[in-house]
């Protein structure tokens, strides 16, 4: 899993924090001997892997590796993320079954068989465990790795937890006995400890090969530092990095977001330490999700207050301090807890410190900020995709306009592409709309990760077709990151066999248009410059891009002027904040 890394990287290299990294990122650190051990793990028969780790720590990163190695092996595997189940999912443990049998038929692109083996005079969980047995794992001719990501969210279901998590346990044990079973391979990754009541003899939790993800050291903190092109800075002294480690703690995610910042923003670290535990800060967009999530729950907050007051760990209710523990918060000690960190120890210490008081002030101003959490929360929905989870067409649009008027005050260039995947039609008719779906979201991911800067925007434009905006970006900086997020969808290597490239994956055709906008030259104008040039990539073979010229005839046909046009986006943002 060890890779060779470069001494240090440019900033146009450099990856955004936050979701999993890219199994050829050079800013992930290897915390031996997990990997080795988890790579060793998944060859042997019938075994489990329990991942645990709160958010935050690399679970999803570890996991991707692991996954890539199990597919280098030559083994099927089946990822299986629980936050993809709707509410109405986990209303009974037939439904929630059945569910989790179709999904995983689906991710093996075979076709769902239930009624064949459904049974309700044997019950669910037996049907359930014929299904996997004469069904899926017939139809599979090499190891089966069955990789369930947020496991813990069907803690908060006991009645399905209770039948559904010694089903696992079984699974693993018929491996000793059952030769089907042993081709099948168990990840189970989770954020905090079972809460759920089960008998030692039932559980997965104490089966197979726990891994938990400790926080970074200070050697690896400095590594980290190194691959962000620090090497040889004051930064990297010691002091200065232990006094990071206990503002920000050992988190991969923190760590990242503080040299990025300090890379790209050119920050010093003492500001950066200073605003930390505000919503000003470089962590106030988690800070404020953070605090809407715990504003939900009366009884976390009060387990705060109650951290807040005291100079040592307290003693919380199990349930509580695991949650706490999951959402990267507090630091479990035996059956005692503590703020993982000082980030989050002074955050809430000032969010909630009134929050006993009786006075009126203090309880519209807490209201208020509930409010302000509320108001984000909604408008990222409407903002965002629901599929693909970028931003949508209608923040695309209103997105550019304020980025073309910028433009024009200032004289700079500002880039757009436009993204369509190949033969996309014949992708969905060969493999279905579930794939399709699956597809739309990885390339998203895909276009997404390519981005680098705070103000480029993707967004989903239609259908199969993206669209990306970078403000303050020439030609030749459009072109790169066009040429970027090209290889970037060829590297998810998804399987299509009726493309007409010939490639035998899912490719894309990308259009770009690059250009100082003037007065007369709208968003219309440039839309269609990189419109045609799509359309020139698609008739030159696919799987390319082509750079556009806004000629003289793209001019906008309607008389709106830039004032005007300013004069509706303010009338737009008005009615949006009434509503």
């Amino acid at each position: 899993m060890v890779q060779e890394q470069p001494s240090y990287l440019n900033r146009a290299d450099l990856e955004f924090p936050g979701g999993p990294l890219p199994l050829n990122s050079h800013l992930y650190i290897d915390r031996p001997p997990l990997e080795e051990l988890v790579c060793q793990e998944v060859q042997k028969p019938g075994s489990i892997i329990r991942i645990q780790a709160p958010r935050k720590m690399g679970k999803s990163s570890l996991l991707a590796r692991l996954i890539d190695h199990a597919e280098i092996q030559g083994y099927k595997v089946a990822r299986l993320d629980f936050q993809e189940a709707d509410e109405s999912i986990f209303s009974s443990l037939d439904k929630f079954l059945r569910w989790f049998s179709l999904n995983i038929s689906r991710r093996l692109r075979l076709k769902p068989q239930l009624d064949n083996y459904w049974d309700d005079e044997i019950g669910s969980k037996v049907s359930c465990t014929y299904y996997f047995e004469d069904y899926l794992l017939e139809q599979v001719d090499t190891p089966l790795v069955l990789a369930l990501n947020e496991v813990n969210l069907i803690f908060e279901y006991p009645e399905i937890a209770k039948e559904f998590l010694p089903l696992l346990r079984f699974w693993h044990e018929q491996a000793k006995q059952v030769e089907a079973f042993q081709n099948l391979r168990l990840i189970i990754v989770h954020s905090t400890d079972i809460y759920v009541p089960l008998k030692i003899h039932q559980s997965p939790f104490n089966v197979g090969l726990p891994v938990r993800l400790p926080e970074f050291s200070l050697i690896q903190v400095r590594e980290l530092g190194e691959r962000f092109g620090f090497d040889g800075s004051n930064v990297l002294e010691t002091k200065q990095l232990e006094s990071l480690l206990d503002m920000v703690g050992g988190s991969p995610y923190h760590l990242s977001l503080v040299f990025y910042y300090l890379k790209c923003e050119e920050l010093s670290l003492e500001q950066i330490v200073q605003t930390a535990p505000t919503l000003t800060g470089i962590f106030g967009s988690h800070l404020q999700d953070l605090l809407f999530r715990l504003q939900q729950d009366i009884a976390l907050q009060k387990a705060l207050e109650q951290a807040i007051a005291s100079n040592t760990p307290i003693e919380l209710d199990a349930n509580i301090a695991y949650k706490l523990n999951s959402l990267g918060v507090m630091k479990l000690h035996g059956n005692r807890a503590t703020f993982s960190c000082e980030l989050y120890r002074q955050f809430f210490h000032t969010q909630l410190s009134g929050k006993s008081s009786d006075d009126a002030l203090s309880v519209s101003i807490a209201r208020l900020k509930a409010l302000e959490a509320e108001n984000l929360q909604l408008k990222s929905l409407v903002d965002t995709d629901a599929l693909t989870q970028i931003a949508n067409r209608r923040h695309f649009d209103r997105y550019l306009v304020m980025n073309l008027l910028q433009a024009v005050r200032t004289k700079t260039p500002i880039g757009l592409i436009l993204i369509d995947i190949d033969d996309f039609k014949a992708y969905n008719d060969t493999y279905g709309h579930p794939a399709g779906d699956d597809c739309l979201f990885r390339v998203a991911s895909a276009i997404h990760n390519c981005l680098k800067r705070p103000g480029d925007l993707a967004a989903r434009y239609g259908g199969e077709e993206f669209a990306v905006i970078l403000p303050q970006t020439d030609t030749d900086g459009a072109v790169k990151i066009a040429e970027v997020i090209r290889q970037a969808i060829r590297n998810l290597a998804i399987p299509h066999a009726n493309s007409r490239v010939g490639s035998g994956i899912v490719t894309s055709s990308l259009g770009i248009i690059s250009a100082i906008p003037h007065a007369e030259s709208d968003r219309h104008s440039l839309l269609l410059a990189a419109d045609e040039a799509l359309y020139q990539a698609k008739q030159q073979g696919r799987d390319r891009l082509v750079l556009a010229n806004l000629h003289p005839e793209h001019t906008s046909e309607d008389d709106e002027t830039w004032d005007h046009i300013l004069t509706q986006l303010d009338e737009i943002e008005r009615r949006t904040e009434e509503n």
